[in-house]
């Protein structure tokens, strides 16, 4: 009796591990990531630089917020996009303002061009003397936020959170054309033209989410 009960401690013990393994999701598979530590990782490369208005410094990419707007925007660093082959994919990025935006529409965040053409933004921008999430126009309460684009076949979420603060919130949703040779970037504008205000970009991964 007591070899039977002993059985049945075990397999609950078993059946419990193997139902906790089964319900934690898969971590997800960090395709490229940069932290900034010194240097540029491989694999970017600049869209109209201007060597004098950006640097690595303290661990981030900071760059200078100039005037400009999507077609003539400064210090776009690009590459290569996530293989639509992949599967449900994420790129991440933590944006910070370091002065306070005082520019109408001076943003920052991750641009996706198709065709070698910007054709979707996913940006933190000030708008009439609010900063907000667009796409979606949320509010925020912070100078840096977190901001995630989920892909997964042409469709997309735009998701952001303060940095490092809970879960992520969709701003919005829908549909992204997509492409073998589409690029992703960081990139920020609409700055002012007679002050320097600096965007720091942290922790940029491209994370595979589902096969």
């Amino acid at each position: 009796m007591r070899c039977f009960f002993l059985f049945l401690v075990a397999y609950s013990v078993v059946v419990s591990v193997l139902s906790a393994a089964e319900a934690k999701p898969a971590e997800p598979k960090v395709l490229f990531e940069d932290t900034f530590e010194g240097k540029l990782a491989d694999g970017w490369s600049w869209l109209r630089e201007d060597a004098n208005t950006w640097r690595i410094r303290d661990g981030a990419l900071e760059i200078r917020v100039e005037p400009g707007v999507a077609a003539t925007v400064k210090n776009v660093l690009r590459r290569q996009a996530p293989d639509p082959s992949l599967g449900k994919v994420a790129v991440e990025v933590t944006v910070t303002f370091t002065t306070k935006p005082t520019n109408q529409y001076e943003q920052a965040g991750i641009t996706w061009y198709h065709q070698d053409k910007p054709v979707f933004k996913l940006v933190h921008e000030n708008i009439d003397g609010k900063t907000y999430i667009i796409p979606g126009r949320k509010p925020t309460e912070t100078l840096a936020v977190d901001l995630r684009l989920v892909l997964d076949k042409e469709k997309y979420l735009a998701q952001y959170r303060p940095a490092g603060q809970g879960d992520f919130q969709t701003a919005a949703e829908g549909k992204l054309p997509r492409g073998q040779n589409d690029m992703v970037s960081i990139q920020c504008y609409n700055g002012p033209a007679n002050a320097e205000h600096w965007i720091r970009f942290d922790n940029f991964r491209i994370l595979q989410l589902e096969p």
